[in-house]
Formats: C-alpha cells, sequence, structure tokens
C-alpha cells in the first residue's frame, strides 16, 4: 500500500511539525492506516525494543508527503535528495511519532541514510520548503512511500487558513515560480 495516489484527499491536518526558523512548517495528515511499516521485521523488532507499538501515524508534509505508515526507514529518499530535505526525526528529537504532532524542530537531525535511530524512525521533510521537485526521492523509495506534488501546496495553504480564491485573471500573491 503506497501512499494513496490521490492524498491529501481523505485526509485531515493532524497539526503541523513546525520549523525552528519560526517561519516554515509542515502539516502531519491523518487519519493514518496500517500498512509496509507494520509488517516489515527490522520495524517490528525495532518498535518492540522500544516497548511501543506500531499504530497508524498517517502522512508527514504536503507538496513533499511521506507516508509514515508505509516508510520501513530505509533512508534511500534521504541519500537521493540534493538539497537535504528530508531528515531521520528521531536523530534530533527521540520521541514517538505521534508525538511530533505541533512540536518544533530545527533540522538538526541526520540527513545519512546510515544514521537512523533505528527502524522506528521516520524520514521527515523539515525542509519541504527547500524541494526543487527533481522527484529522486520518489523514484528510490522502496515501498512508494513518497508522493511529491507542487500542486499540493494549495491544500498546504487551506489547511494553514492562507488559501485566498483569487478572481480569474488575478494574481495569486501565494504563487511560487
Amino acid at each position: 500500500m503506497p501512499i494513496p495516489e490521490d492524498f491529501p484527499k481523505g485526509y485531515n491536518p493532524l497539526g503541523k511539525i513546525n520549523h525552528a526558523d519560526g517561519e516554515h512548517f509542515h502539516f502531519r495528515w491523518g487519519p493514518g492506516r496500517l500498512a509496509e511499516a507494520s509488517k516489515d521485521e527490522n520495524c517490528i523488532a525495532s518498535f518492540k525494543a522500544r516497548g511501543e507499538k506500531i499504530e497508524p501515524l498517517g502522512v508527514s508534509g504536503t507538496m513533499v508527503a511521506v507516508d509514515w505508515d508505509s516508510c520501513v526507514a530505509d533512508g534511500a529518499c534521504i541519500e537521493a535528495c540534493p538539497v537535504q530535505v528530508f531528515q531521520w526525526y528521531r536523530t534530533e528529537q527521540d520521541i514517538p511519532a505521534k508525538q511530533t504532532v505541533n512540536a518544533t524542530f530545527a533540522g538538526t537531525g541526520s540527513s545519512e541514510k546510515e544514521h537512523r535511530a533505528d527502524y522506528t524512525d521516520k524520514a521527515d521533510p523539515i525542509r519541504e520548503h527547500d524541494c526543487i521537485w527533481c522527484m529522486a526521492c520518489v523514484s528510490v523509495c522502496p515501498p512508494q512511500a513518497i508522493k511529491v506534488d507542487q500542486s499540493n501546496l494549495e491544500h498546504h495553504e487551506k489547511a494553514a487558513g492562507t488559501f485566498v480564491k483569487m478572481e480569474t485573471g488575478s494574481v495569486n500573491p501565494h504563487a511560487h515560480h
């Protein structure tokens, strides 16, 4: 079960993961579902070792969306990204994934494939705003947990309460070129 083709349809924001720069943030979307991570031997063993249970987490990010239920902490995305959009979130704050909702991260976690805390760790698009839409992460992710779609900016802005439907012909001040 890769990330749904039509994400974020059917999802609602659970909260934000804030960037410590005070300007940027990305949404965590739910509800989640049990997917690849719940069947992956490495994930099962790592969650068990921590005494944490594998539960539905949802999707982190909107334009760069990582389905944390499908993510098996492979790290190919982290290695492939030329602009370091991703970090292993647990290498910055070692907390259960559920607790990342409304947390603030500085982006100081590792962006090295082999540096994951363990297989409970997730690739988080902490620098979603730096994405250059090259799709490298999408093409290398084994469980196909990532969707990169610049047009999802509209969903991010609606969720953020900043999306304004503009009159036809007027210039959208939120458009990113």
